[in-house]
């Protein structure tokens, strides 16, 4: 079965396994906090809805997935959230190193 976004459900279970944390940011996601940062989304690395394979779906925080919205990756890194935050191509997680090959 798939959620809203078409994410098949196996999919879904790996990455809520994997993804403890931001791929971006790193912060830690915490269910009894209400804040934005803390909160997790579902993010499609590469911004392509077809593509809903483990390497190009992620969790993030709302805060990371507001601000990259339909920017191309390479693009929203050299942004002045990302700065602001110390987000590189050197400090996110694996999974986004490997698609960063990717988003051209």
């Amino acid at each position: 079965m798939e959620n809203k976004w078409g994410i098949p459900s196996e999919v879904e279970q790996l990455v809520q396994s994997r993804d403890t944390s931001c791929v971006y940011c790193g912060v830690e996601f915490k269910s009894d906090n209400k804040e934005r940062k803390f909160r997790q989304s579902w993010e499609h690395i590469v911004n392509d809805i077809g593509i809903n394979s483990p390497e190009n779906i992620a969790l993030c925080c709302v805060s990371c997935n507001a601000s990259k919205g339909a920017k191309k990756l390479k693009d929203w890194l050299k942004s002045k959230y990302c700065e602001s935050k110390n987000i590189t191509s050197q400090t996110v997680a694996q999974v986004v190193k490997d698609a960063l090959n990717y988003d051209m």
